[in-house]
């Protein structure tokens, strides 16, 4: 972990912390890394900062500073915790290393995480994939329906998948996914611990077909809050996105799809079922419809650099994602 790695962890994790202090939240780190690029200065060289430090370079309030040098003396727990978690095959990646997701950075901006806990094959950032989001409770037509669109994906254009790793939809598919041997990322909004301790997942994460990371720290409970702001991630990341069933009006699946079609991440796909209202109030907003008999590409979209979606031009991909980073996005 690079020095300054290490400050975005001391700064923003939410280990070895207490009632009496919280970590920065990702808007307020945003706006420490501005200040620290108008100085000319690093994350780094906030380590050996002090309480009046932070208020006079930084021109933070005296509580936020107090907030700050109560986080960065707990450095040395902190150490220990993830050091912890490094046994467990658990690290942490910042929006300072290079292995963070760059399709975060370069759609959400200032907006994405300052950092990960994360497991598995970071290289599976660099492949393309189809996101799959659906509601946790289905029917055994909606998991078949599932199970025959990671195949389609799988047949025609060699993606991958990357869901939320909940149960429903996106259990199905990542299972799915994984007996064909095709890679999948998860963004999780709850315990990592628990889900590293089942047979599969640890089969996978060893062979280098899956990846894991969670914004939440590993053990961590579910959070609702959490597991809807995780769901942009699951957009942002993938190619395009496939609602295989949403309610209507409300839950996760429904505010992440329409959060989508309205900032124009990437198409969502929705399957067209006349009995799903909430897929058809999808369609009508802008979704893509797909009927029974998708054969898994992507309707009516242009791919500016189609040709550096495959994975064989993954160097491609991750050059040109690279040259449109703007420096904050790396603090």
């Amino acid at each position: 972990m690079t020095d300054n790695s290490k400050a975005i962890a001391v700064f923003c994790s939410a280990l070895a912390v207490g009632n009496e202090v919280k970590p920065l939240e990702p808007r307020k780190w945003s706006e420490i890394a501005a200040k620290l690029l108008e100085q000319n200065r690093q994350p780094a060289d906030l380590l050996n900062s002090t309480k009046q430090d932070f208020i006079e370079e930084l021109g933070v309030s005296a509580r936020q500073a107090e907030q700050m040098e109560k986080l960065l003396c707990r450095s040395v727990a902190l150490a220990f915790e993830i050091s912890k978690y490094e046994n467990e095959g658990i690290e942490i990646v910042t929006r300072a290393d290079k292995t963070y997701p760059l399709k975060l950075k370069k759609k959400l901006g200032n907006h994405c995480p300052p950092m990960f806990y994360c497991a598995g094959n970071l290289e599976l950032l660099h492949r393309p994939v189809f996101g799959f989001v659906g509601s946790r409770n289905i029917s055994f037509d909606d998991e078949d329906y599932t199970r025959k669109a990671v195949h389609m994906i799988s047949q025609n254009q060699k993606f991958g998948v990357v869901t939320g790793g909940a149960k429903g939809v996106d259990s199905v598919s990542a299972s799915e996914a994984l007996n064909l041997g095709l890679p999948v990322v998860e963004y999780i909004s709850d315990s990592m611990l628990r889900k590293m301790r089942n047979a599969k997942m640890i089969s996978s994460l060893q062979n280098g077909n899956m990846l894991i990371l969670s914004e939440v720290k590993p053990d961590a409970g579910f959070n609702a809050g959490m597991a809807m702001a995780r769901n942009k991630y699951i957009y942002v990341q993938s190619e395009a996105t496939i609602v295989v069933r949403s309610d209507l009006n409300h839950g996760g699946t429904w505010s992440g799809a329409t959060e989508c079609l309205k900032k124009q991440w990437v198409p969502v796909l929705c399957r067209k079922r006349e009995d799903y209202p909430g897929n058809m109030a999808l369609i009508e907003k802008g979704a893509v419809p797909i009927g029974e008999a998708w054969d898994g590409t992507i309707p009516a979209l242009e791919l500016k650099e189609k040709n550096a979606l495959h994975p064989d031009n993954k160097e491609k991909q991750e050059e040109s994602l690279a040259t449109e980073q703007i420096s904050l996005f790396d603090v």
